[in-house]
């Protein structure tokens, strides 16, 4: 049985009243890759009463009221994606879909929802608890550099007037809230919780934080008018983003308060993991969607299986150190093959598991054994500039779930789509074993690899490996490929416009892609959004870290000319790609990247 999203369905399991009213931007999906799911069901067992507000009528309170007054609050997302981001291209185009709506419509989600919705249920009901989270809230939980307004904003927890802000993955912080509240605990009072952030005056701020040596952050006021402070203040939550070595974070405001984070939560355990996905999801969409064709997303993940959460591998332009963290954590491989037997059993599986991964496939536990006991390096990377030497290196676990999910009875395939990470692949010393049953059982044609860019000074900024790794690879997965008699290709992801990368770096990757005969399926223009170091970098034009400066291309015609250079094969796209070798004074080049130049006309 779904949650209920409407009254009548509340009233079908005979509740007067719910605990939690959690509204979300999205359609209402009862799968675990959809937060709102995870939330709803994991209070559920807990013994609280959960009503979902998917996709309400923003532009009144009367939706907010569709449940009554929640006993003990409001929960508050704005979907699995930041609502700017889900309207607007990176060119700041609306988008002409949401995939995460009914039929893919767009426009059933204003612009900054979780502010939006925050004031309209405080409208509803001005007593009840209201407490933001979801990727939009925790990207946004301090003063952030936001790129739609091209300024630094508050935090969203003051503009949302919310009283509690959740970040990172919030299932251990919303069960001690909902303990906590359930108690009779006044929400102003709830100032203990990791992963949360909270307002308070400066003077209180000395006395009821939870540690003893809290770090205080330059004032807002000072990172909205000097990208020094901005930058400064940057490089001190990206080194407290961790359970262990993570201290408490305070940001001043001009008006006498302060917004204080919380160190974060310990990430789960792989038996919490088990349990979280293994809550009684019906996974599918709320049947109320069918006539309007369902919830497009979904389609993406109905037969995908998560391994694995948090990222070690540092990529600049990713938001997942700030969210989910650097230390993963897995699922125990019975627990996916349980799910896997289940998805077997659906009326609609022809036999084929999209996905067994997380944020990088080939992750299944922390980067080492410092991390358990001293938490994240503050200063040095897991994966850049090379592999770091106490690096577990083993892919045996992650092989053994691969093929325990592929012998069940009417598995056909079993895909990676999540991505590998090729340079940890590259240093497993059994790596021939992982790739020649990558190739042989979980590859279709293509596999997509992210090399991101080859440029050197490109990849120093993106916190990616030297272009010769992802050479050896291709190397390998080709002579693979061959002994096995199969024809399989490689497909790279590429960003074009990345803080860091000039003209002639664009140019270098054209060039990189002809030698090599790659053809790019998706590019990218980089999109700077919260919470990531290359957002940073693109607002201040410098390096937190070191301070140096950072070239990043703002003009629309450069960025425009760096993607064309990525597809310069295209026949559009070479009036433009012209104009860029022009520009970089490598007329030379006109022949090589545009042939038809070269027999049509003279230069």
């Amino acid at each position: 049985m779904f949650l209920p999203i409407t009254r009548s369905e509340m009233n079908e399991r005979g509740w007067e009243y719910v605990d939690f009213v959690i509204v979300t931007g999205d359609g209402y999906v009862d799968h675990h890759s959809f937060g709102t799911a995870i939330i709803g069901r994991l209070l559920e067992r807990y013994g609280y009463r959960v009503a979902v507000l998917p996709r309400p009528n923003f532009r009144s309170a009367e939706d907010f009221r569709r449940f009554g007054k929640p006993r003990l609050g409001f929960l508050i997302n704005s979907g699995v994606v930041d609502s700017m981001v889900n309207h607007y291209s990176v060119f700041r185009h609306p988008r002409r879909r949401d995939e995460y709506g009914p039929g893919g419509k767009a426009g059933g989600r204003p612009d900054r929802a979780v502010i939006v919705y925050s004031n309209r249920a405080r409208e509803a009901y001005k007593g009840a608890p209201i407490i933001i989270g979801g990727i939009e809230a925790s990207l946004r939980r301090l003063g952030h550099y936001d790129y739609w307004d091209d300024k630094v904003r508050r935090s969203i927890l003051l503009d949302a007037k919310a009283d509690l802000l959740i970040y990172g993955m919030g299932e251990r912080a919303i069960l001690e809230i909902a303990e906590a509240l359930d108690a009779g605990i006044d929400i102003k009072d709830l100032t203990w919780i990791r992963g949360t952030c909270y307002r308070m005056s400066a003077a209180e701020a000395g006395e009821k934080i939870m540690t003893d040596e809290p770090v205080w952050l330059p004032d807002f006021q000072q990172i909205q008018r000097d990208k020094d402070a901005y930058g400064k203040s940057f490089a001190i939550q990206y080194r407290n983003n961790d359970d262990i070595i993570g201290k408490t974070l305070i940001e001043r405001y001009s008006d006498g308060g302060c917004v204080v984070q919380n160190p974060p939560q310990p990430p789960l355990t792989r038996q919490e993991l088990d349990d979280v996905y293994e809550l009684p999801f019906e996974n599918e969409w709320h049947p109320s969607y069918d006539e309007q064709g369902g919830i497009p997303a979904f389609q993406e993940v109905k037969f995908s299986l998560v391994s694995a959460r948090g990222c070690f591998g540092g990529c600049s332009f990713c938001a997942l150190t700030y969210h989910q963290g650097r230390q993963v954590r897995s699922r125990s491989k019975d627990s996916i093959v349980r799910e896997a037997k289940r998805l077997t059993e659906k009326k609609d599986f022809k036999g084929y598991i999209h996905d067994v991964g997380g944020p990088t496939a080939n992750f299944r536990g922390p980067a080492c054994k410092k991390q358990l006991t001293s938490g994240v390096c503050r200063h040095k990377d897991c994966l850049y500039p090379t592999v770091c030497k106490n690096m577990i290196v083993d892919h045996s676990d992650y092989l053994d779930v691969l093929r325990a999910v592929r012998n069940l009875e009417g598995v056909k395939k079993v895909f990676i789509r999540s991505g590998i990470r090729y340079d940890y692949l590259m240093a497993d010393p059994n790596r021939k074993t992982f790739i020649r049953e990558l190739c042989q059982y979980h590859v279709s044609g293509t596999l997509k690899v992210a090399p991101e860019h080859i440029a050197p000074e490109v990849l120093y900024h993106m916190r990616k490996p030297d272009k010769d790794v992802f050479i050896r690879f291709c190397r390998k997965y080709q002579q693979t490929n061959q002994k096995l008699g199969k024809k399989q290709y490689l497909i790279p992801y590429l960003i074009s416009s990345h803080p860091g990368s000039k003209l002639e770096d664009a140019i270098e990757l054209a060039l990189f892609l002809k030698e090599y005969g790659f053809v790019p399926d998706q590019v990218q223009d980089f999109y700077p959004t919260p919470g990531t170091l290359a957002t940073c970098i693109y607002y201040t034009e410098k390096d937190p870290f070191t301070g140096e400066k950072v070239y990043v291309a703002k003009d629309l015609e450069e960025k425009k000319m760096q993607r064309a250079l990525i597809h310069y094969n295209r026949p559009e796209n070479q009036k433009t790609v012209r104009a860029a070798l022009l520009k970089a004074g490598r007329a030379d080049l006109i022949p090589i990247l545009i042939p038809s130049f070269r027999r049509h006309r003279k230069e």
